[in-house]
């Protein structure tokens, strides 16, 4: 049997011609999209049309009778001839080639290219014939590695980034979603998006997305510059930062949103409101305080005194002696108004802080603790330790709160204050024996003493690390940085 190059096709009818049938079945061939090539069992090309042309570069009259190794990479070449040889003994008379059916082909100009390849086999007198069908899927691949380098940046971002279609259905859904709802992909895809909203607020969202949708604008923040709230497969509700954007596409508008949890960042924004709110309380609450005992002690001893005055003034020749007797109370009066006054200036704030230094006024704290508790309190700390302002009222104040913490709340029989100096930072800790607590619980109402020691420490830049566990005690440890002029000393 000869086989001839595909030649034009011709219109005449079978009965007129009686080749017709065959030039009709070349003009198919030739007008199909996707590249055929029959060899036979020398691996010859004998047919070879149009779409094989344009695909591998070669013009049929270079290729016919050529061996079909020129079409085809040389490092697989090899493997290519074995596995047409087994096709042959298999006697299947078609499948797909290559590992997840892709094969490579090799242009004319040397350039290697993906081909989605099926192929035949035919017994005729003259020996088998092979048929391939190849297609080239080079762009196909190149939007499968787009696809797929877009999944994975999607995929690695902190956060969550879902898409849905005009009706509101997913159909995108990152990791980062998926930890954030707590549903997985598999289960989200598909649904609609009211099913991550608490109910409350699906009506408002759709409302929003109708409004967003007809404004035509490109992206924008959600929520008006305030949280929204997601619902996570838990039924638990949380707050939310979202931004979306649109897309149109031939398949209708796409609608992205972008979400961040901020439960953290809103629990925090919640505790330093209330901690700003009891501040401010303890503050007119010190202030009534001291009120009342300068009008208690200081104001009702001046004027006792200012009578006492009055009256040796107006009896002192008349009676010496009472007079006398009356200086000498003053005198023991005025010493109780000068220990009153340095008792509210301590309180206030320690004489000794000024007047010493750091050390010593914590050394006088620890000692004042023991004092009022009973609880044995043991300070280690450079005896050479000496900080500007505010970094030493800050380190006497974060001591003075873990203290007033363990006196109130750790049911301790003994505490370890220390304080120690690295290149650039100043470090301590208030370690207790007490009760402890879960560090991960929520903060109690009204239980604003470690909100102290975080909010004192951060106004330096400093840190705050809380270790405990119940029954076996509690460490405070904190790190404040220093500035370079105040680390030199």
């Amino acid at each position: 049997m000869v086989f001839s190059a595909i030649g034009p096709l011709n219109t005449a009818s079978p009965a007129d011609n009686p080749d017709s049938a065959a030039a009709l079945l070349a003009g198919v061939l030739d007008s199909a999209m996707d590249a055929i090539i029959t060899v036979d069992d020398q691996q010859k090309i004998i047919l070879y049309n149009r779409a094989a042309e344009k695909i591998f570069g070669w013009p049929q009259q270079e290729v016919m009778h050529q061996s079909l190794q020129r079409l085809i990479p040389g490092r697989f070449r090899q493997g290519h001839a074995g596995h047409v040889e087994r096709f042959g003994t298999t006697g299947v008379t078609s499948r797909r080639m290559g590992t997840r059916n892709v094969v490579y082909g090799l242009r004319a100009n040397g350039e290697e290219f993906p081909l989605d390849a099926s192929i035949s086999q035919l017994d005729t007198p003259n020996g088998k014939l092979f048929t391939v069908i190849l297609r080239d899927i080079t762009g196909r691949l190149l939007a499968e590695d787009e696809h797929a380098r877009l999944a994975a940046l999607l995929d690695s971002a902190m956060d969550g980034i879902i898409t849905v279609d005009d009706k509101q259905h997913i159909v995108m859904y990152n990791r980062a979603a998926e930890k954030i709802f707590g549903w997985p992909s598999g289960q989200a895809l598909g649904q609609s998006l009211g099913e991550l909203i608490p109910e409350r607020f699906r009506a408002g969202h759709d409302e929003h997305i109708h409004r967003f949708s007809a404004m035509g604008v490109t992206s924008r923040r959600m929520g008006d510059g305030s949280v929204i709230y997601g619902l996570r497969a838990s039924g638990e509700e949380f707050p939310m930062d979202a931004s979306i954007s649109q897309l149109d596409t031939a398949d209708g508008k796409l609608y992205t949103v972008i979400l961040r949890d901020v439960t953290e960042r809103v629990r925090a924004q919640e505790e330093r409101i209330a901690f700003a709110a009891a501040v401010n309380a303890a503050r007119e609450e010190e202030k009534t305080r001291v009120a009342r005992e300068l009008h208690d002690e200081l104001a009702q001893s001046l004027t006792a005194l200012k009578m006492d005055t009055i009256w040796v003034r107006d009896n002192t020749r008349a009676a010496p002696d009472v007079a006398a007797a009356k200086l000498t109370d003053m005198l023991t009066m005025v010493d109780g108004m000068v220990a009153s006054t340095r008792r509210i200036a301590a309180d206030l704030r320690p004489l000794l802080l000024d007047d010493l230094g750091l050390l010593a006024a914590i050394e006088w704290l620890v000692h004042n603790f023991s004092q009022r508790t009973g609880v044995a309190c043991k300070l280690s700390a450079d005896e050479d330790l000496e900080l500007q302002e505010p970094y030493a009222t800050a380190v006497f104040r974060i001591v003075q709160e873990a203290l007033a913490n363990v006196a109130k709340h750790a049911g301790a029989t003994e505490v370890a204050v220390v304080i120690g100096s690295l290149p650039g930072e100043i470090t301590l800790s208030v370690r207790d024996n007490g009760k402890g607590f879960v560090t991960g619980m929520p903060r109690k109402p009204q239980s604003l003493g470690l909100m102290g020691l975080h909010e004192r420490a951060q106004l330096l830049h400093g840190s705050v690390n809380i270790d405990s566990a119940p029954g076996q005690g509690t460490r405070v440890g904190v790190t404040i940085p220093l500035p370079e002029a105040e680390a030199a000393q």
